[in-house]
């Protein structure tokens, strides 16, 4: 009798531990799916990024690529054409002296990005020229990979604080384009990846002037698509250059003169030009 009773308790001790093993073990491949699942979301949302960041690197593009994208409604200020943003500036940096244009600045919430295009040779691109000054000449720039391929993050002190920008530059045929992103673009989030693919989508104009490697190519005042289709309708009606511009003053242009260009894009925001 005590041996079967003690066999009756050892087998229900037994049938309730297996039931627990049955439990621990559901409990873990549950888990486990779970685990797995979580990887395969984190591994797509990986592969979505790199796509992205793939395709916004395609570009900028050169003109004469027939991949280019459609520039009918681009801002034409000579080396660039510039794509339209919402709620962006266009600031152009000019030679007091002279008034030739040596940059542009694009302006999108709290970032901008700095924009100046330069003659390259022919065979051999000119941003690891570049880059590797700028590592010599400045302790403090390190080189990073992103979206356009190796970049910089280079403090500079402005005003007396330190800002943080980042130096993007990219190499085509027979030009480099340096791209300088300050405020929160130079680090990440949104206002970086709008200005990214806003780089991504600008178009360079080489053409076909001599000029030396690390010459800029030339720009110049912003000339709009409405200004670039009527021009086209009516070719004598363009005496000279500036009287496509609105409000360009004559003569050279003082240090701190502001000019407004009155005209948009389309869909367009307002554009200025700083002199």
């Amino acid at each position: 009798m005590g041996l079967f009773g003690f066999g009756k308790k050892h087998a229900k001790r037994q049938a309730e531990e297996d039931v627990e093993d049955q439990k621990d073990q559901s409990k873990e491949l549950d888990e486990s799916e779970d685990a797995e699942e979580s990887d395969q979301m984190s591994a797509a949302e990986t592969v979505a990024e790199q796509d992205e960041a793939e395709q916004s690197g395609k570009g900028p593009w050169d003109s004469m690529d027939p991949e280019a994208p459609d520039t009918d409604e681009y801002l034409d200020i000579g080396a660039l054409l510039l794509p339209f943003l919402q709620g962006s500036e266009l600031r152009l940096k000019a030679n007091s002296q002279t008034g030739d244009v040596l940059g542009a600045t694009i302006t999108y919430k709290s970032s901008s990005l700095e924009l100046e295009p330069f003659a390259a040779p022919k065979s051999l691109g000119l941003w690891d020229e570049v880059r590797s000054d700028l590592l010599q000449a400045n302790p403090s720039c390190k080189e990073v990979d992103g979206v356009f391929g190796k970049e910089l993050t280079l403090p500079v002190k402005v005003k007396g604080k330190n800002l943080l920008t980042r130096v993007v530059g990219i190499d085509g045929p027979r030009w480099m384009l340096r791209g300088i992103f300050s405020g929160p673009a130079a680090k990440g989030g949104r206002e970086k990846d709008v200005l990214d693919g806003y780089l991504a989508d600008l178009v360079v104009v080489r053409g076909d002037e001599p000029l030396a490697p690390r010459d800029l190519v030339p720009m110049h005042a912003p000339i709009t698509p409405n200004q670039r289709r009527g021009e086209a309708e009516d070719p004598e009606s363009k005496d000279n250059e500036g009287a496509q511009i609105p409000d360009k003053p004559k003569g050279p242009f003082d240090s701190d003169q502001q000019t407004e260009v009155k005209t948009t894009l389309s869909r367009g925001p307002m554009f200025s030009e700083v002199r």
